[in-house]
């Protein structure tokens, strides 16, 4: 059961006092206070844990700041939507907005190799007008022998040219728990000139120790990559994993399936699911075309596969892109094969402002006709 309301509250507030009042009528009973960040304000959300059909959400709902009692409806209490019942909320990082309302486009590094090629990167992207991107500092990897990645070292070059540039949020995976330590380290020496979103990579979906010290901390939104070989289900739950230890600002991405079934590209792409988990989820939902398709192939009409795989998630309602671009892709010490041209930046955009607009045009069809969006 989630208890919504009317205002944010404190943990040692007189509303909590009287909820667990509440509460104590009814045996082994246990609540659970989450104030999750809106964006346009702080909503307070009480979870209620254990025997819970035995509680009338009466009990609940005749006080007068709780603005409504519902029972839970799947097993994801705190990122899900709840049949509509639980309002829908996005965050706000860096002065951007976040949420199942907007579109950001993540264009950059798969992984840092030199410090020219960030400037090249993140000078091509303001002349764009962009100010959100990727850098990947630390790169797990399928072999051992592969680049993985220059780690800390590269942070201060990265974070520096990200604030000379106007960049304001930078997404870089993390794998372990002393990642976060060296980023905060590295922003903090900086002067905080930029934003940092941690991603969860595809390999770390069930590294749970990891999911649940990310949540632990809250300085850092969250991009959360579904399991490359486990369902969907499974990928949600995890991601409810970081959500349950406080941090409650998280996008989830798509990112392909690992199957041969996908061939010839590199992950059978599932960006079919950007509606499902916008119905399922309260969570801003990101595609990955790039690692979806995996190379940088053609098709007969001139439109490359990856703004093919791209324009499915869009139209459906995808609210973020994370892309692989390059100034130099034959140099590129990671996925080069896949990375787009810094030139090829004005066309891409170009194509993606035409997918948005037709999402929005049959989302404002769809109400002409009447049928209305979701809670």
């Amino acid at each position: 059961m989630i208890i919504i309301l009317k205002q944010a509250v404190a943990e040692d507030s007189s509303e909590m006092d009287q909820l667990r009042a509440v509460a104590a009528r009814y045996p082994d009973i246990q609540l659970s206070l989450h104030n999750v960040p809106g964006s346009l304000q702080t909503i307070s959300e009480v979870y209620v844990f254990g025997p819970t059909r035995q509680v009338p959400t009466e009990a609940f709902d005749e006080l007068p700041f709780v603005q409504k009692a519902f029972r839970v409806s799947s097993n994801y209490r705190i990122i899900g939507r709840h049949e509509g019942n639980a309002p829908t909320v996005g965050f706000e990082y860096r002065g951007l907005t976040f949420s199942q309302d907007n579109f950001h486009l993540f264009a950059g590094l798969c992984a840092v190799d030199t410090r020219e090629h960030v400037e090249l990167m993140l000078a091509g992207l303001q002349r764009a007008g962009l100010k959100t991107t990727r850098m990947g500092a630390y790169k797990p990897r399928t072999s051992p022998y592969d680049f993985q990645g220059h780690e800390a070292a590269c942070l201060p070059y990265v974070f520096e040219l990200a604030g000379k540039y106007g960049i304001e949020v930078v997404a870089m995976e993390v794998t372990h728990e002393s990642h976060l330590e060296e980023i905060a380290d590295a922003l903090d020496r900086a002067g905080d000139p930029t934003g940092v979103m941690v991603q969860i990579g595809t390999r770390n979906t069930q590294n749970f120790e990891l999911l649940k010290h990310v949540g632990r901390q809250t300085r850092f939104p969250v991009l959360f990559k579904r399991g490359m070989g486990i369902t969907l289900e499974e990928s949600l739950n995890a991601c409810e994993y970081v959500a349950s230890h406080g941090n409650q600002r998280i996008v989830f991405c798509l990112r392909g399936m690992k199957t041969n079934l996908g061939d010839p590209h590199r992950n059978l792409v599932d960006f079919a699911h950007v509606p499902v988990v916008r119905r399922q989820t309260r969570l801003p939902v990101c595609v990955d075309p790039s690692h979806s398709v995996g190379k940088k192939v053609r098709a007969t009409d001139g439109v490359l596969d990856i703004q093919h795989a791209l324009a499915q998630g869009v139209i459906a309602g995808a609210n973020m892109a994370i892309v692989d671009f390059h100034p130099r892709p034959g140099q590129a010490l990671c996925d080069g094969p896949q990375a787009l041209l810094l030139e090829e930046l004005p066309g891409f955009l170009e194509d993606l402002e035409i997918c948005r607009e037709a999402y929005l045009k049959r989302v404002a069809a769809a109400q002409r006709h009447g049928v209305p969006p979701a809670g």
